[in-house]
Parts: structure tokens; sequence; C-alpha cells
């Protein structure tokens, strides 16, 4: 034998024993049910019999089973190469018709007939009394089973480059081959194999989370659970699954269900462990922070939460993860914001800004578009236009001209910015500094000559006359009050229609090349002192001032998650208009920075996690088709920003169609109409479990489909415990 040859005996000797190895981990010979007597390329007809459905503890509704012709007990070895080297993997779906079920039936009525008004006995066919043995074995111990076709398992070189490598474990979401008129042995798989089952991920995604993230570990979500009467005697309690938080990274997650039904505690879990990351549990694993941040509209991670306990019966906050490592300081790993300070959380930032400062008055006007962003008057979208952006004096000409066109248009902005806080104080919000000081150039502001024009201004309506005077009393003024400057900016307001002001700026365009001495975006911003609804609605707002803080805080929640903190924003004391318009905000902020840093062509984009408690008050509803919203284009593109989103809520329906067909991972709860499960079977394999959503109603019972699986599966989550460090 040559050396080729011996190295090409060598090889098929070790495959051969791998596959029998690998084949013996999945069928089980004591776990055999029945026979595959009938299948297409979606479905199989099973028979089984009632004595190893009795030994294996029953075969539950949309349990898993498996197909094979392939008997890993006998001594020969496994050929994988094979077609039928193959396990196919089944999903349990209702009871079926036999031939012979008529019969059945028959005997059946004719026994139950002859034991009405008998309390005492009861028919069966492990019952002597009532069924000769022939007929119970040879008729009724036989029954049929509908399942559902899931996929196929199968055995190939885990490096398809190399002949000698060792077999790996494939699947395949379809049939390759079906078998019309050959049987398969039919299995229900044990703990162990059940659990390979589940928790099966492709070598080549594995291998795909290691070069992008270099991190393949995973964490217990819980473990599988066929039904709601969860009985201990099917021989697969406690069978663990698991999931990969590689899966949510960039990718879009749905949590759906009705209240309490577990949706926040599987969020908190899953916030957990992409937290833990950092602490990898795999020594090939490079630590890996990924920053999360949280719209907590009703305070339950942000705060100890009574109405959640751990096993030791403690309030249960997901805020206190980071002391999970002793070595760690709250401030690196995990911040807290809110509109109000907190008595249990002083280390809380405050999510305010001065609507007054220099440094942040676009950023307040911006807050204020927000909210009035649906009103559709029209001095609403004129005031909205208005942006605030100070001269720069290098961007003009280093000439006579333009160093006067630079003051002119300084002047022009102080002025605007006058009147925009002069808004905001009639809107409610408390000034920086007590008065109202002019002194940057009194009369460039309102110069004397345009003072005299508007004292000598004539209306009829006495009132409008009489304010007019008196603003040009008030902008006489070095110094004034705020309270005096806003009926004044009303008077300059009417004295801008004026045929006084018409005299004036006839003068003053002859004298400026043209320029008026009002342009447009001071009367828009004028025109908001003549009507309440305006300063009304923008002193909705006040709530997020501040003249203690100079910074914004989009700007600072962004680099607390480039820094991989867990950034939860307690939104439980805010109003809906406000919440809404600073989630927004917010993500528009992290949008934005990514998408200049993908721009700009840089190796390192920050991954970041988006989690949206209550999402229907968020998200745009299936209703709304604006693909330039926030939340779509994050949905939509944010992958390749990596922008990742975890929302969740009551009702399929109540989310846009476009973020739902760009969601990789599904957690489903119960559903309590059919409304929302038809919407739910369009997507994946959800089909299959429409009428267990529809009546199951346990708390933490759901049905989950992540990146990484290939299909459904039914899991009890366990309880979130910020110590499990399982």
């Amino acid at each position: 034998m040559s050396i080729q040859e011996g190295i090409k005996s060598y090889t098929e000797d070790k495959h051969e024993t791998q596959s029998k190895k690998w084949f013996q981990k999945l069928i089980q010979e004591s776990q055999y049910i029945g026979e595959l007597y009938s299948i297409n390329y979606e479905t199989a007809k099973v028979i089984i019999h009632d004595f190893h459905r009795k030994e294996v503890g029953g075969i539950p509704s949309l349990s898993f089973l498996i197909a094979t012709r392939v008997n890993p007990f006998v001594n020969e070895n496994v050929d994988y190469t094979k077609e039928d080297s193959s396990i196919i993997l089944l999903r349990v779906m209702d009871a079926t018709l036999l031939p012979q079920d008529k019969d059945n039936e028959r005997v059946k009525t004719e026994t139950a007939q002859r034991l009405l008004g008998d309390t005492k006995e009861n028919w069966g066919i492990d019952l002597d009394k009532t069924i000769d043995t022939n007929t119970r074995q040879t008729l009724l111990a036989v029954a049929g089973v509908q399942c559902r076709i899931i996929g196929t398992f199968y055995l190939d070189l885990s490096n398809e480059n190399q002949q000698d490598s060792d077999l790996g474990l494939k699947f395949g979401c379809d049939i390759s081959n079906y078998y019309p008129n050959r049987g398969l042995k039919v299995y229900k798989p044990n703990a162990e194999a059940l659990e390979k089952i589940v928790n099966f991920i492709d070598d080549s995604v594995l291998a795909d989370y290691k070069e992008r993230f270099n991190s393949t570990s995973r964490v217990n979500l819980g473990s599988v659970r066929y039904a709601s009467t969860n009985r201990k005697y099917q021989q697969v309690d406690n069978v663990p699954i698991s999931i990969f938080p590689a899966d949510l990274l960039s990718q879009k997650s749905a949590l759906f269900g009705m209240t309490r039904t577990g949706k926040s505690n599987t969020a908190k879990i899953i916030a957990k462990s992409v937290y833990e990351l950092r602490y990898p549990k795999n020594s090939s694993d490079s630590p890996l922070r990924i920053g999360q941040i949280i719209f907590d509209p009703n305070g339950e991670y942000a705060n100890e939460n009574a109405q959640d306990k751990d096993k030791n019966n403690n309030p249960n906050a997901l805020k206190n993860i980071w002391a999970m490592n002793p070595k760690t300081r709250r401030d690196d790993e995990v911040v807290t914001y809110g509109l109000e300070e907190h008595q249990n959380d002083r280390e809380r930032k405050l999510m305010k800004i001065n609507f007054y400062d220099e440094k942040t008055l676009q950023t307040g006007k911006d807050i204020i578009n927000s909210q009035l962003a649906d009103e559709t008057a029209q001095y609403f979208r004129n005031f909205c236009q208005v942006r605030f952006q100070q001269p720069n004096k290098d961007d003009y000409p280093k000439t006579k001209d333009g160093e006067s066109e630079f003051w002119r248009e300084l002047y022009r902005y102080t002025r605007r910015k006058l009147v925009y806080q002069t808004l905001l104080k009639k809107a409610g919000f408390e000034p920086t500094y007590k008065n109202a000081k002019l002194k940057l150039g009194t009369k460039h502001l309102f110069p004397e000559d345009f003072r005299n024009a508007m004292i000598l201004a004539t209306d009829r309506d006495g009132r409008k006359q009489g304010l007019m005077q008196n603003a040009a009393t008030v902008f006489a003024n070095d110094e004034t009050s705020w309270d005096n400057l806003i009926p004044a900016f009303e008077g300059l307001f009417y004295f801008l229609s004026n045929d006084a002001y018409i005299n004036f700026n006839n003068n003053y365009i002859a004298s400026h090349n043209g320029e008026t001495w009002a342009e447009s975006d001071l009367e828009r911003l004028l025109e908001m002192f003549l009507y309440t609804k305006g300063s009304n609605l923008i002193g909705e707002l006040t709530i997020q001032h501040t003249k203690s803080i100079d910074e914004d805080y989009a700007e600072l929640i962004y680099k607390d998650l480039v820094a991989g903190k867990l950034v939860i924003i307690d939104q439980s004391s805010g109003i809906y208009e406000v919440n809404k318009s600073t989630a927004e905000r917010i993500v528009q902020k992290i949008f934005d920075k990514n998408q200049m840093l993908f721009r700009k062509g840089e190796p390192i984009i920050p991954e970041i996690l988006i989690y949206i408690e209550e999402a229907h008050n968020i998200l745009p509803s299936d209703k709304e088709g604006n693909m330039r919203d926030i939340w779509v284009r994050t949905a939509k593109e944010g992958a390749k920003y990596r922008i990742g989103m975890v929302y969740s809520t009551q009702e399929v329906s109540s989310i846009q169609r476009n973020i739902l067909k760009n969601t990789a991972n599904w957690f489903i709860g119960h559903l309590n109409n059919t409304d929302e499960t038809k919407e739910l079977t369009k997507f994946y394999d959800f089909g299959d479990f429409e009428n267990s959503i529809l009546r199951t109603q346990d708390k933490g019972f759901l049905r989950i489909k992540t990146l990484s699986n290939y299909f459904v599966i039914p899991v009890q989550v366990k309880l979130f415990d910020v110590t499990d460090k399982s």
C-alpha cells in the first residue's frame, strides 16, 4: 500500500468512526417511537405505538422528533457521504388519520357504550377488562402523528479544503431527498440530544463572530418548554437553551407579548448578556465593550423594582450590574439619566440643557422644533425654520467692507437671539440672568432713528399703537427686564407692517445696498408673540431646562456609549411628547455620529445597542410610511453603521412594517387575538405556534428565533437575577 493509499484509508476510517459517534449523540435506541410512513417536501406522517409513546414520556404538541435510516447501534461504521446518512428534524403538529381509524373509532364507540353509567371502570388499551388483547395490540395501540419538516442534520468536513479534517454537524432548512417508498425510524430526542439540537450553530457563523467581534460567548436564556401543561415526566426537563449575544449586535430584535408575560425580564437578560461580553467566559475571546442604551418609560431598569424580585426575594435593578465585578466603579460601567433627581440614585445625570446658553442654543431650539413638528399652522412652520449659528469673523473677507458685513450680521444674530430668549421667558423658562442686557451695541440693535419711527407710528387700533410706542421706550435702555421685552416684541411685530416702518425701511434699503432692516427670520420669531398656543406648547419643555448645565446631554450619552457603558434613560417622570422627542433626538445623534464615521472610512465604528420599552409610544406605527423617520432609517440602515435595536411592545401590528421586515431576532410571548398572530405568521415558522401563542398565558413562556438559529424554539425564560453568572 502506498503512502497516499494509507492516508486515504486512515482518513476514511476516522470519518466513519466520527460519523457513528455523531449519530449516537443524536439518536438513542431507547427513544424509538415509531415509523415514518408518508412524506413530502414539507410534511411527514408518523405511526407510533402506545408502548413506545409511554416509554419516552409522551409526545407533546410542537415537540421535536427526528427521523433517519441510519442505525448507529450496529457494529458497522457510518459512511457520511451516503444520501441516507442524515437526520430529518420534525416538529409535531397534530394527530393524523390512519386508514384503519374508522374501524378503531367503531371499536372505541362500542366499548364506551358498554361502559355508559359505570363510574368504576374506564376503557382503554391499557385495561384488559374492556378490550380483548388482540384488538388492543394490533388495532388500537397505534396512532398517526402529523409533523412539519424543519430541516436536515448531516455531516461534512469542518474544513472543505482539507480532506482529512474532522467531520462537523451541519444543518439545512429543507430536505435534499424524500422517501415515498422507504421507511425511516423515528425517535424522540432525549435531554442530551435535544440540547445539541436546539443549541446548534453552524461553524461558519461562529467563525464570522470570531472574526467580527472576537467573541463566541453564549449565555443561558432558559430551558426548552413544549407546552403550558409542563409536567415533569416527559424526560426532557430543564434542557438549557442558550443565545449568542453577538446575534443582537447590529441587528433588530423584537419582544412581543401581553403585559406581564416576561418581555422586560427577557430584555434585562439580553442586556446583561451583552454587558458581560466584557468578561468573556471563553479564554480565547477578547473583552468586548458594547455601548447599550435603554429608554425606560416606567423606571424599571433604572430603579430597584419590588415587582420583579430575584430568587432571594430581593428587588432587582439592571443598573446594579456593575457590582458583579468588585474591581469596577459604577461610573465606568453604568450611567443613568433622568429629567429629575432620584433619592435612591445620587449619581444620576440630569437630562437637561440650558436653553439660553450660547453653546446649547440651537440644541434647545431643535428640541422645541420636535415639540412643534406635528403643528400645521404656518407660523409654527416658519418658526421651526429659524436656526441659530453665530457668525464667524474668519468667514468674512479681511477688508473694511468684510468687517462691516461681519458686525452687521453679528448684530442681527444678537437681535434674533434676544427675541428668541424673550420667547423662552414668555413660555416659562427661567432666564440665566435676571435682566436682558442690551449693551452689545444698542444703537445697532434698535438705533435711534428706528425708535423715533416707532414713536411716530399710528394705528386705528389703540392697543397696537400703545405697544409700538412702549417698545420704543424699552429699546432705548441698555438693560431692561424680560417681562418688559415680551410686549415690546409684540409691538415690534406690529410696527414691521406699519406705514412708519415702510418709510423707514425704504431709506434703510437705499443706504444698505438693498438690504432690509428686518430679516425674514426676525419676523418669523416675532410672529410667535401673537399666539398663546405657541408659548404654551414651548412651555411644556421647561422640565428639560436648567441654568446649571451648559453641555448637551445627547453628546454626553454618545460619549458614554462609545466608551462601552450601559446607559439607562429613566423617562418615568416625563410626558409622552417630551419622551418621544427626546428619544428621537438621542437616536438621531447616535445615527449621525456613526454614519459620519462610516462615511469617513474609519476602521472602527462603535457597536451600539438601543432598547425601546413600550415601543408603540416611540416607534412609528404601521400606518406611518415616512421612510425618513429616524427609527425607520435606523432599522433599515443601522446594521452598516453598527447600530442594533431591541424593541418591546404588546402588539405586532403597532410597529411599522419596514422595521418588522428588518428584524432578525424574535421573542414572542402570549398574544390574545388572531389579528396579532396572523401578522406574526408572516415571519419565519411562527405559523406553527399560532394556536399555542393564543392559548398559553404563562409568564416567561416565549417562542424564540434568533439570527443564528434556523427555526423557532419554545423556551421558558429564566428569571432575571443581576447576580446570576450562568
